[in-house]
């Protein structure tokens, strides 16, 4: 018999290694944590009501817009852009908490919502909210179902 020592290849492995596995699970958790503190930063700011009893009253700026698009602010017909930006930006001289409302009709266009969003963002108010009927189903809104 020529050679050396014989080796014994055919042995079972009956142990596992378990150090491949805690590795690979602690680089998954650190990619968790990372992008959720990613995804948590790109979050939409929201400006949570607050309640308090015996405190002051929330100075509200409405602003309407009706079916044509005709705007009205605090009541009062505004014939350009111009007025719209001078009575928002007397209201937030007035109260720098200004909290403004969006009563638009459900018949305006988009774009008539969005442009009115604009000049109040470029008089400087930063509190908008927008006004909605609560009803148990949503009508006067049609969703055309997508072929």
């Amino acid at each position: 018999m020529a050679g050396g020592a014989r080796t014994d290849d055919d042995d079972v492995i009956s142990a596992i290694n378990v150090t491949p596995l805690v590795d690979i699970t602690l680089v998954l958790l650190i990619i968790f944590m990372v992008t959720a503190k990613v995804i948590v930063s790109q979050a939409i700011p929201l400006d949570l009501p607050k309640a308090a009893s015996g405190g002051e009253t929330q100075v509200v700026f409405s602003v309407s817009i009706d079916k044509d698009g005709h705007v009205l602010a605090d009541k009062k017909p505004v014939a350009s852009d111009e007025e719209l930006r001078k009575y928002a930006a007397d209201a937030l001289a007035k109260n720098k908490d200004l909290r403004t409302v969006i009563q638009a009709s459900a018949q305006t266009t988009h774009g008539n919502v969005i442009h009115v969003l604009d000049q109040l963002r470029q008089a400087g108010v930063v509190k908008i909210g927008f006004a909605i009927d609560k009803t148990a189903t949503a009508t006067g809104v049609k969703v055309t179902p997508k072929p």
